[in-house]
């Protein structure tokens, strides 16, 4: 299928499919306040409901899948979603990004389902920093989900946001770290997406900054060519360990985005910065044909004009982007529920 393209030209071409807003760490900046109202559960789409909306992105270009919540693997028998999606003949690639708390128990699961790729999020190695950074204290059972996840030859990436004073000091510790497990490590400047009420620039710690730091210590860094739409740079140290840095606040790669997110209660959201989407799930459960259905997917994406990191990188005043009290009124608006 030819995909369908937007205004700008992109392809309608990576899914993130959340499945559950649900999650057991607290993160600083996704989940820094003490309480949140969650999804209905009745709203939660099924296993054969997100599958079958699958099947109408492929329709208009889907070909690449994957897994967020939340936490995915707080979503029971999700292996069962992994399963019916791997045999899917339009997949070319499906992931998982995973907080890596129960990595441990559901890793062969996940091979053997069908899974191609995991991401970890890892943000520190220091319990005293990952309890002050997550409110949990499950360092160990992280590190033991990257260890289940080697043993297991998975492709692995694993992810860390760099707030400046709270893990800064680590990037060289946290690249070695990956390199020891074969994993190619990325790393994110904090962002000012819905959830983060804390964010202030000053705690952005930049690209520019990322890789002088890192070349300091490991010596010559080369950037490597092909990104596309991927929204990582990746770069390779002079003894061929390649790691990436997103870096979304200071330097956008919105003209080249092909994803999209639909979250667990069935919302499509065209831009992680989007304040609002369109609602598959009630047209699904009322009974709206294939076509009609199709037909919404593709108006909605070829109308998509949305350039959210490059317009907040312009603005001359940058504060928090979602107020408290804008979130506790629209729970899509928080960044565990539209998937990261």
């Amino acid at each position: 299928m030819t995909a369908t393209h937007d205004t700008l030209g992109r392809p309608l071409r990576s899914l993130r499919l959340s499945v559950t807003d649900r999650c057991n760490l607290r993160c600083l900046y996704c989940m820094p306040e003490e309480s949140y109202a969650w999804l209905p559960r009745e709203d939660i789409l099924s296993f054969e409901e997100t599958a079958l909306l699958g099947d109408l992105f492929a329709e208009h270009g889907a070909t690449r899948v994957r897994l967020t919540g939340g936490e995915p693997l707080l979503r029971r028998d999700v292996e069962v979603l992994v399963a019916a999606l791997a045999a899917k003949p339009w997949l070319e690639d499906l992931a998982m990004t995973t907080n890596g708390v129960r990595l441990a128990d559901h890793v062969r699961a996940l091979r053997e389902a069908g899974l191609r790729r995991l991401t970890v999020s890892l943000d520190t190695l220091r319990a005293d920093r990952f309890a002050a950074m997550t409110r949990r204290h499950d360092l160990q059972a992280v590190l033991a989900g990257i260890d289940a996840a080697t043993t297991e030859s998975f492709p692995l990436k694993i992810d860390t946001v760099v707030l400046r004073g709270r893990n800064d000091d680590e990037l060289e510790s946290l690249l070695a770290f990956a390199r020891e497990r074969r994993a190619e490590i990325r790393f994110i400047e904090y962002m000012d997406v819905g959830g983060a009420t804390g964010w202030s620039l000053d705690q952005v710690v930049s690209r520019d900054e990322m890789l002088e730091r890192l070349a300091s210590t490991f010596g010559p860094i080369e950037l490597l060519a092909g990104r596309g739409s991927a929204p990582a740079e990746r770069y390779r140290l002079s003894d061929g360990t390649t790691f990436g840095i997103i870096a979304s606040t200071t330097r956008p790669f919105c003209r080249d985005c092909d994803r999209s997110r639909l979250t667990a209660d069935g919302v499509w959201l065209l831009c992680l910065y989007a304040t609002h989407g369109t609602d598959l799930r009630r047209p699904l459960r009322a009974g709206a044909s294939l076509d009609t259905l199709r037909e919404m997917i593709a108006a909605v994406w070829r109308g998509r004009a949305d350039r959210g990191a490059e317009e907040r990188r312009a603005l001359p005043a940058r504060g928090t982007f979602v107020p408290v009290a804008t979130l506790k009124r629209d729970k899509h608006l928080e960044m565990h529920t539209r998937g990261g």
